[in-house]
């Protein structure tokens, strides 16, 4: 395939509009073709901004024959159904984080892939982006020594009454939302021998939903990751790796906007260094990955065994937390 990844979208999310759109019609490999919402208007909101054509109804959407993708914004509880029905319609998928509500989920959505050949891809954007190849790098190169623990938190302020994250049978839950960036950073800078050995979860009795949540994780050698996140927090989105010689701090680590320029602090016994890196677009990076899967047969930077894992990590961290309501 030479020509560009004609793309049709499921749903009118909030993220589609902010983010993933303008960075679908940016990109010179992908093309809006179709935009898909439970009614015509919001539909049309939307592809009068980005161009395409409105489509009322998702079954409307896939029945399209001018389409080689879809990209599905809908909450978590609906990326099973829509993704499933999507491949087995011959369209590979882009579905936003997280991908599943649960490891059988996400087995069914991969073995549907596989078995069509088609290519399946989350969107967890923030591992597209390079701050943390730095912080890799940093760490390959010794500066803060023996790595002995992670923190990491993604907090945002309450969200607004009838908020979809808050519905239970939609997969709400500040786990799946906002939990899922400090666990996967986690298996990207610790590795994925990782275990939980505690957890809280704390659910809003009338909402049916985790509204806050931590979690221990450790390596079989002992590093541990310590996570925190919610819906009921000042704004946070940061991690820090101790090492025996030093640390790290990154702000901004899960969520940056394309034009901010990260800082990576380091921190040693007698000196405190700050280097600002260049902005970077995780969402461009995400779409051209995306096409480079369609068009290129290029690997998913996580591919299917990292996403089974982060499946399974998730479903875990559900059975060991303690609840309190």
């Amino acid at each position: 395939m030479s020509a560009p990844v004609r793309v049709g979208v499921l749903g009118c999310a909030d993220i589609a509009w902010r983010r993933m759109l303008p960075a679908i019609v940016a990109e010179p490999r992908t093309r809006l073709v179709a935009v898909a919402g439970r009614n015509a208007a919001k539909a049309r909101r939307f592809t009068d901004r980005f161009g395409g054509e409105p489509v009322e109804g998702y079954e409307a959407l896939l029945a399209r024959t001018d389409l080689d993708a879809v990209y599905i914004p809908l909450p978590t509880g609906l990326h099973a159904r829509w993704a499933v029905e999507a491949l087995r319609r011959g369209l590979h998928v882009l579905v936003e984080k997280t991908l599943a509500t649960s490891r059988a989920e996400a087995v069914e959505m991969l073995g549907t892939a596989r078995g069509a050949g088609l290519c399946l891809m989350e969107n967890l954007m923030f591992v597209h982006h390079r701050q943390h190849e730095e912080v890799r790098r940093l760490v390959a190169k010794g500066e803060i020594g023996q790595v002995r623990s992670l923190s990491a938190a993604f907090g945002i302020p309450p969200l607004p009454a009838g908020d979809i994250r808050h519905r239970a049978d939609l997969g709400g839950g500040a786990l799946l939302d906002v939990g899922v960036y400090p666990l996967r950073a986690a298996r990207l800078l610790l590795g994925p021998r990782l275990e939980p050995v505690g957890a809280v979860s704390r659910i809003d009795p009338a909402l049916g939903v985790d509204v806050a949540g931590h979690v221990l994780l450790t390596t079989p050698d002992g590093v541990t990751a310590e996570l925190s996140f919610g819906f009921e927090h000042a704004y946070r989105c940061c991690y820090a790796l101790w090492g025996s010689a030093g640390r790290i701090f990154l702000d901004r680590a899960f969520t940056p906007p394309p034009t901010h320029r990260p800082v990576v602090r380091l921190e040693k016994q007698d000196l405190v260094q700050e280097v600002t890196l260049p902005a970077d677009d995780q969402y461009g990076a995400v779409v051209r990955g995306f096409a480079a899967a369609v068009l290129d047969g290029v690997p998913p930077r996580d591919g299917a065994e990292e996403l089974l894992a982060m499946a399974d990590l998730v479903d875990r961290v559900r059975a060991c937390a303690r609840v309190i309501r």
